[in-house]
């Protein structure tokens, strides 16, 4: 089965629209890992819409279980994680003007830039991963670029309209993980992902880790995050 990591950036989203104190960011990640959760993960935003430095720098140092830090290419944010080295890292796409992040990262086009921060970060001996779309030439560049795990965009799956177009998702997601898999990278997934449509994704094989962070939120605001995150555990089993 594999391992959750649980995405806490819209507990900040509430948090901002008031720019006060409450809810706790850490107090989030913390039920999380009592619920059951692998690692706790956060995207650290240019525009800081949400997640801020301070949050990422406390959960560095609380949380027992692996940080996975989402991030774009922007200069200062490498540098920030350059500093703060979290176990992992994760790049991602980022445009001012989305509500979440809107596909994969362009590896094949954006090769020189990608592999620059892959291989600085590297130093640090961070994790890395790459948030692609499930085609054959970014996994292949993903590869080429020294990173040692991709994460399977999974957008495209939980949005299709019917369920043959799922199939057809769930298809280039499986054939991608076994590409990785094959050339030796770790195989995350996330985007999208919800206690309707997670499990044909959690039984692809090769699959380490999935993403999860608005639908164990939303769900945490009725059941309280610890047993929002224990039912996301259970249907991952």
């Amino acid at each position: 089965m594999p391992k959750l990591g649980v995405n806490i950036d819209h507990v900040a989203t509430v948090r901002q629209a008031r720019l006060g104190f409450e809810p706790d960011v850490l107090q989030a990640a913390m039920e999380a890992i009592r619920g059951g959760a692998d690692g706790i993960t956060v995207h650290l935003r240019e525009d800081r819409r949400h997640i801020r430095d301070r949050d990422v720098t406390a959960l560095r140092k609380s949380i027992r279980v692996p940080l996975n830090l989402e991030m774009s290419l922007a200069e200062e944010i490498v540098a920030f994680a350059f500093r703060l080295t979290p176990p992992k890292v994760c790049i991602v796409p980022e445009k001012r003007k989305e509500l979440t992040t809107e596909g994969g990262l362009a590896v094949a086009r954006e090769f020189s830039r990608v592999a620059r921060a892959v291989e600085r970060l590297s130093r640090r001996n961070i994790e890395i991963s790459l948030f692609i779309a499930p085609l054959e030439r970014e996994v292949r560049a993903a590869k080429k670029s020294g990173a040692q795990v991709i994460e399977l965009h999974t957008g495209e799956y939980a949005h299709a309209r019917s369920g043959h177009e799922r199939k057809l998702e769930l298809k280039r997601l499986k054939e991608a993980a076994s590409l990785a898999h094959s050339l030796g990278l770790g195989v995350n997934a996330g985007h999208g992902l919800n206690y309707e449509n997670v499990k044909p994704v959690a039984h692809i094989s090769h699959m380490v880790e999935l993403n999860i962070g608005h639908s164990i939120v939303s769900r945490a605001l009725f059941v309280g995050m610890r047993q929002a995150v224990q039912e996301m555990k259970r249907l991952l089993n």
